[in-house]
């Protein structure tokens, strides 16, 4: 059986492709920035001298990591409804997204602030400063600059989870292309350009992670 290739049914619906991507973006991102929260007041908590706090953190860390991120989006899907709290699929993608990459965000970034000396904290203490200054200029942005690639290789692997997300038909781009595969039967064509697209959308990402590392990250030179 011979098959004939034909991408004019891919490029006729290109603009739904177009509009999936930006979905995806704006999923990744979101996650993102709500799994930096997480991760960096998940790290606050576990340095904390107060044990629940400690250990809720390490609790949701080993939870998070050790069980399927398909089986998290269900359960904030559908199991909360259950108890009263029920989410559209964009805010549940979103969290879903959040959780996962903070519990692995906590992890990174607190290999990040143990690599940070003690005697430049107790410096920045001789020197008269706040303990959220001393966390925020001394510890955090030395830490950040550490593990820096190691958190963008991570956010870059949730950009791609976001495919994920169409389980709860959330819209983005892999769900966009379902919906053109149904209609057209056009399956290697649909999903060798949704491939393509992925790999750009990554290199996008690498792009601007890059960018950010030069402006905020990179050692002042003379």
């Amino acid at each position: 059986m011979r098959y004939t290739f034909d991408f004019g049914a891919v490029l006729d619906r290109a603009p739904e492709l177009l509009w999936g991507s930006l979905g995806t973006f704006g999923l990744a991102l979101a996650g993102m920035l709500l799994a930096l929260v997480i991760g960096i007041l998940g790290v606050v908590a576990r340095g904390s001298k107060i044990k629940i706090m400690r250990t809720l953190v390490i609790v949701f860390v080993e939870v998070v990591r050790n069980t399927p991120f398909l089986v998290q989006i269900f359960f904030i899907y559908f199991a909360l409804p259950l108890a009263g709290i029920r989410l559209n699929p964009t805010v549940t993608a979103i969290i879903a997204l959040g959780i996962n990459g903070g519990a692995y965000a906590i992890e990174i970034i607190r290999g990040g602030v143990e690599s940070v000396s003690r005697g430049q904290i107790e410096a920045g203490f001789a020197l008269g400063l706040h303990k959220a200054d001393v966390f925020r200029l001394i510890v955090l942005k030395p830490a950040l600059r550490a593990i820096y690639p190691s958190l963008t290789s991570q956010f870059i692997m949730l950009t791609l989870t976001t495919s994920v997300c169409t389980s709860i038909a959330a819209y983005e781009l892999t769900s966009a292309a379902q919906r053109i595969e149904s209609d057209t039967f056009r399956s290697f064509e649909v999903y060798f350009t949704v491939t393509a697209i992925y790999l750009v959308i990554s290199t996008l990402m690498m792009g601007l992670f890059a960018l950010i590392s030069r402006h905020y990250f990179n050692y002042p030179t003379r």
